[in-house]
């Protein structure tokens, strides 16, 4: 697997990255979590704007994102916007979800913009190729909040990911059991080994899966998701806690 650059921070190599998500509902809301967040040992922040209750309107996106980025600094920032259908908080047409991730790659204050692989494909294409001429990186994403697949189907589409140009790739499911959690892994691990060039990220959601966000050295997830405060998602620990883990697994891998 090879590591990719963003700004200061180099993803794919040595312990996971702490990504910590922003998801105010008002500006107010957006920039004291951001203030907060800086002060916690976040490496990269993720602002999911579709909590944002504004962000039908992209000049005020893109105004929000730029004093983000005055908040930040040099923290690399990831913007997403979740569809609801995979486990976001509001649905956008097909081509409105284009266009705000198209104007947020052209603001450049963004680092990393998240895309989800199953939406429109001639759509995914054009952002990663505006965000790849932007010099901003692509985290090709798919959520599946009902269930985990099958090892081989989680592999087929982390694949899919790759040969679409992604920079990163993230598969994040929900397990019903343990045995869910080791097939997610097990999945990790192969993707890594036989297939994958770049970093890949992974996650199994909610209680049980907790494990899988702390274990990212061992089996080749290079991006874990900690909470500060408010999660984003089921089963996020939080940042202090996650910075601990990953540190004692670090020392004896």
């Amino acid at each position: 697997m090879n590591s990719i650059k963003v700004r200061n921070l180099t993803i794919g190599e040595g312990k996971p990255k702490i990504c910590v998500p922003i998801v105010g509902r008002t500006e107010r809301e957006i920039l004291a979590q951001a203030e907060r967040i800086r002060e916690l040992p976040a490496e990269i922040v993720e602002w999911r704007a579709d909590w944002f209750e504004e962000v039908d309107d992209f000049v005020r996106v893109k105004a929000v994102l730029e004093k983000i980025r005055q908040v930040l600094e040099e923290v690399p920032i990831l913007f997403t916007f979740r569809t609801k259908g995979e486990g976001g908080e509001k649905e956008f047409f097909e081509d409105r979800y284009f266009m705000l991730n198209l104007e947020v790659i052209r603001s450049k204050n963004a680092d990393l913009v998240d895309v989800e692989i199953f939406r429109e494909e001639s759509g995914v294409k054009t952002i990663i190729r505006e965000a790849h001429a932007c010099g901003v990186k692509v985290i090709a994403s798919n959520h599946d909040f009902e269930k985990t697949p099958e090892k081989d189907e989680m592999i087929r589409r982390l694949c899919k990911m790759q040969t679409m140009q992604a920079d990163i790739l993230k598969i994040a499911v929900m397990p019903k059991s343990v045995k869910d959690v080791l097939t997610l892994l097990t999945a990790t691990e192969e993707m890594n080994r036989e297939f994958a060039d770049r970093p890949v990220v992974s996650m199994s959601m909610g209680k049980f899966g907790a494990v899988s966000r702390m274990s990212g050295e061992i089996f080749g997830s290079a991006i874990t998701f900690g909470a500060a405060g408010n999660t984003s998602a089921p089963g996020q620990i939080e940042v202090a806690e996650l910075k601990n883990m990953l540190d004692m697994i670090h020392k004896v891998v």
